[in-house]
C-alpha cells in the first residue's frame, strides 16, 4: 500500500508551507463556521479544495512559484513585526528618530536634553530631543 502511494505521488508536488497554511485557514474556518455564519464553511471548503489540488499538482514549477510567493509575504509579515518587537525593547534607553530628508532610523541614546542630530547617510543636521 505505501508503495503505491509513493507510485502515486511520483512526479506530483505534494506538501509545502502555503499547504500547511491553507489548512490552518481551513481549520480556523471550519471552528468559526461551528458558532457563526455558514459562510466560514464555504471558506474552508475552498481553502482544503485548493490544497489538494496543489498537493496532487503536475505542475511543479507553477505549485513552487506559488510557494515561494507565499514565503516572500510570510518573511515581510514576520519582518514587520520582529522589527517591531526589536524597536519596542529598544524605547527604553534610546529614542529612535527618522531623518527628515532621507528616512533613515536614527538611534540616540536618552537623557542628553537637547542635540543636534546628524543623519550618517545623507549627512542633515536636525535638532530633537534625546
Amino acid at each position: 500500500m505505501r508503495e503505491r502511494f509513493y507510485r502515486f505521488m511520483q512526479g506530483r508536488y505534494g506538501n509545502d508551507r502555503f499547504n500547511q497554511f491553507l489548512m490552518i485557514v481551513a481549520l480556523v474556518c471550519l471552528v468559526i463556521s461551528f458558532f457563526g455564519p455558514n459562510v466560514f464553511y464555504l471558506f474552508a471548503l475552498a481553502a482544503i479544495i485548493y490544497s489538494y489540488f496543489r498537493m496532487f499538482s503536475r505542475r511543479i514549477y507553477a505549485r513552487s512559484a506559488e510557494n515561494q510567493w507565499y514565503l516572500k509575504m510570510e518573511g515581510r509579515v514576520r519582518g514587520f513585526f520582529a522589527g517591531g518587537r526589536k524597536e519596542l525593547s529598544q524605547r527604553r534607553n534610546y529614542h529612535i528618530y527618522k531623518c527628515p530628508n532621507c528616512k533613515q532610523k536614527i538611534r540616540i541614546p536618552r537623557g542628553h536634553g537637547k542635540i543636534e542630530v546628524r543623519c550618517p547617510k545623507c549627512n542633515t543636521c536636525f535638532i530633537r530631543r534625546s
